[in-house]
């Protein structure tokens, strides 16, 4: 009997260092609020285009950031080296809909290690994702997003990334996403083609830059272009190359970025579909309490091929309840060149009243006030 209780005692040590070793956490936030909007298209006309305009007032879910939950959480292996995981999907607080696969945004396991970095296997937010921590509104649903079409949103499945740890105040990270296709950059027999880019970050105490190469090749064929009529053109197949800075001035803090997104092998283009696209912003962060933060932020976009420009002007800003809750609004505004039709949504090219885009040369504005709380 004393062999026994001496066995159990043991055993269940072990299972005690065993579970201190491992964690899973969840985690997740939610997003909800009214959003009212001037411009909105409706009918149907000669090819399908809008024939008119409206003001709209709905629910929304995600304008100030993707309602989400997830799982993650790791295992210590010894040697420094942890097994890591995670996964996550984004979902509508409003109806509850997840966002396509059942984990949408992060599908990945992988091996970390303090002086070594991470790499990850699985599906992952795109490396263009990047343009986060350097946008005024953080990406939000009115953003450096808007204007590129929601090319900054991309998840991308088949990847291999590498995250370094950080060194002399620099960092990199890099993301490789295979087609899976018979050919290496893709051939329509899957459902992506071959996606990559490298990411360099400097941070200092006042300021930090980080520069992001990328490239999203068509599913299709492979190249970046493809046919216009059968997919977003620059928006969804292209290369990206963005500088960005953010400055810390006590209470303020200063983010700009520019972005040249450039495509070849484009074919089908009609006069107004562009090729290239020119993409900056400029803003600033007030935090005039521990709990009130203003945000103004100005976003613009030009096209080559007679597309025209668009500039986007933003003021909100966030009051925070308590450490996981808080209230926000915003107020924003799009300015359409006379061949132009971008939306403050990131809505895919077109004329229709499915694409939410205004008439071309219109404005179109918006009012968002909504709470989100994170667990």
């Amino acid at each position: 009997m004393k062999k026994l209780l001496l066995a159990s005692a043991a055993l269940l040590a072990f299972s005690a260092a065993a579970h201190a070793q491992s964690s899973v956490t969840l985690y997740g936030r939610l997003d909800a609020g009214l959003e009212y909007m001037r411009n909105v298209p409706t009918g149907v006309g000669a090819n399908g285009a809008a024939t008119g305009s409206a003001h709209r007032f709905r629910a929304e879910s995600g304008d100030w950031g993707t309602s989400l939950w997830g799982l993650k959480g790791g295992e210590d292996l010894g040697g420094g080296n942890r097994a890591v995981f995670q996964l996550e999907n984004g979902f509508n607080t409003m109806n509850g809909q997840q966002q396509g696969n059942l984990f949408n945004r992060w599908a990945t396991v992988g091996i970390a290690n303090n002086r070594f970095g991470t790499i990850l296997l699985g599906r992952e937010l795109f490396i263009s994702n990047g343009v986060w921590d350097f946008d005024p509104f953080g990406q939000s649903n009115w953003s450096s997003a808007s204007l590129v079409r929601g090319r900054n949103w991309q998840q991308s499945s088949n990847n291999v990334s590498y995250q370094s740890p950080k060194v002399a105040g620099f960092d990199f990270y890099g993301q490789y996403a295979l087609s899976n296709a018979t050919n290496w950059n893709g051939n329509g027999t899957t459902g992506q083609g071959r996606s990559a880019g490298a990411q360099v970050t400097y941070t200092a105490p006042l300021f930090q830059v980080r520069g992001i190469y990328d490239e999203i090749r068509n599913k299709a064929d492979g190249t970046l272009g493809g046919d216009y009529a059968s997919s977003n053109g620059v928006y969804a197949y292209s290369r990206e190359y963005t500088a960005m800075l953010n400055v810390f001035l006590g209470q303020f803090k200063l983010q700009g970025g520019y972005q040249a997104i450039r495509t070849s092998g484009m074919t089908g283009q009609l006069p107004g579909q562009p090729t290239t696209l020119d993409h900056e912003w400029g803003g600033v962060t007030w935090q005039m309490t521990p709990a009130a933060a203003l945000i103004g932020a100005v976003y613009h976009v030009n096209g080559n091929n007679g597309s025209g420009n668009a500039t986007l002007y933003t003021v909100g800003g966030s009051y925070n309840l308590s450490k996981r809750t808080l209230l926000d609004l915003q107020v924003a505004s799009v300015s359409n060149s006379k061949t132009a039709n971008y939306g403050l949504n990131a809505n895919d090219f077109g004329t229709s009243a499915a694409t939410d885009n205004p008439h071309r040369g219109w404005r179109q504005s918006g009012v968002y006030a909504g709470i989100q709380h994170s667990f």
